[in-house]
């Protein structure tokens, strides 16, 4: 059973936005930090961005910072990532991802989503 469902995944043109959710089957997942990751073909899987469990604190990687955002609604067992101004280059599949430890690297996630593609046309 998926415990972490992305959706929200698309092909849009370079400039424009798409919001990514990430729908949690357990309430469990409200006490843990939640990620974005991205993995482009070739490419090894990144991190985006991360949101701590109550959603004060949030980290942004530099490439994204400015035109990305990251939120949850705990009553909705639900994160989002915000994507603005998208570039060819954030083209990748995107990943959700749940962990304990608060960091931000991959090793810090237990728990993975099933992915979405967002691709961008220049």
């Amino acid at each position: 059973q998926a415990q972490l469902v992305e959706s929200g995944g698309g092909l849009v043109q370079a400039g424009g936005s798409l919001r990514l959710s990430c729908e949690a089957s357990r309430r469990t997942f409200n006490t843990y930090t939640m990620g974005w990751f991205r993995q482009a073909p070739g490419k090894e899987r990144e991190s985006v961005a991360a949101i701590n469990w109550n959603g004060d604190r949030t980290y942004y990687a530099d490439s994204v910072k400015g035109r990305f955002t990251i939120s949850r609604d705990n009553a909705k067992n639900t994160v989002y990532l915000q994507m603005s101004s998208l570039k060819p280059e954030d083209t990748a599949v995107y990943y959700c991802a749940a962990g304990r430890t608060g960091g931000t690297g991959l090793s810090d996630y237990n728990y993975w989503g099933q992915g979405t593609q967002v691709t961008v046309s220049s």
